[in-house]
């Protein structure tokens, strides 16, 4: 199966691949990293103005060690989940502290880094360093999930045999795993996509089990998460008044951007039991300092 994925793959890369700064040749292993930790469930058209204007400002990690906290959760604007923002911060100290400002090379000290799990770890020393590892996002689990196992979707968490599967697929040299891993990627986020897959436009569409199988329906559902009117929403709410506010914010001024006061004290008290929001001794909230 791998020899007859790979070079197909491959070469549909070369043709196909978006051309993104943070693919660039010269892009840095912290480009690599702000890239990877924002684009966690935030599609790129939305990543790619925060990233350029994150690296302008915070090019290296000590840039962004050198600054509170709270600007880093300003600067993440409205990307979503913004505690990979307080991470990310506290991943540049690490690095900058442990690490003489040079984000490692090594998968088992990125592992250690705040905030960076298993992909990642993967993804940076794979992306970064050109180095030989699985590399298991939505987008590649999907296609493997289809092309290999002939299922609509994966299971909701990666599982051991997903794991030696890609590791099973990976090609022998660094340097070409490493391409491979993010040609794979390439192929889920514009072809084979979670609810409208080109099948024409695949370069292994002979060799999918899905497709050959005449697409059978998985038997998990795909729900939209609801957003309107949510806690998530709410948090939102709470931190774009305070980012774009000029000083601290009173308690009885939030109520400007969410109305409900049981919702809006719940979504607070989370803000601030997460980090994102300091608690300021005569009443007033800001962010992190």
């Amino acid at each position: 199966m791998a020899s007859r994925l790979t070079e197909p793959v491959l070469d549909w890369y070369a043709a196909n691949a978006r051309d993104l700064p943070w693919r660039s040749p010269d892009a840095t292993p912290w480009a690599v990293l702000v890239s990877e930790i924002m684009l966690q469930q935030t599609p790129v058209k939305r990543v790619l103005p925060a990233y350029q204007a994150w690296m302008e400002r915070w090019p290296s990690p000590k840039d962004l060690a050198a600054e509170p906290p709270g600007e880093a959760v300003r600067m993440w604007g409205r990307l979503g989940y913004p505690r990979r923002a307080l991470r990310l911060h506290e991943a540049a100290r690490v690095i900058t502290d442990e690490h003489s400002g040079n984000v490692p090379d090594d998968h088992g000290e990125l592992l250690r880094l705040p905030g960076i799990g298993a992909y990642t770890a993967a993804a940076v020393a794979s992306f970064a360093y050109g180095q030989r590892h699985a590399v298991l996002d939505t987008n590649v689990r999907r296609v493997f999930a289809r092309v290999v196992s002939g299922r609509q979707y994966p299971p909701a968490a990666p599982s051991k045999a997903e794991y030696r599967l890609a590791e099973s697929l990976l090609p022998a040299d660094e340097a070409t795993a490493a391409r491979w891993s993010v040609a794979v990627m390439e192929l889920g986020a514009l072809v084979c996509t979670a609810s409208s897959p080109d099948c024409d436009r695949c370069p292994v569409k002979g060799s999918c089990e899905w497709l050959i199988g005449g697409k059978p329906l998985s038997d998990e559902q795909r729900k939209t998460q609801k957003y309107e009117g949510t806690d998530r929403q709410c948090r939102g709410r709470l931190l774009g008044l305070l980012r774009d506010a000029p000083a601290p914010v009173r308690l009885e001024n939030f109520d400007i951007v969410w109305p409900d006061d049981a919702q809006r004290a719940r979504a607070l008290d989370g803000l601030v039991a997460d980090g994102l929001v300091d608690p300021l001794p005569d009443g007033r909230f800001a962010l992190p300092g």
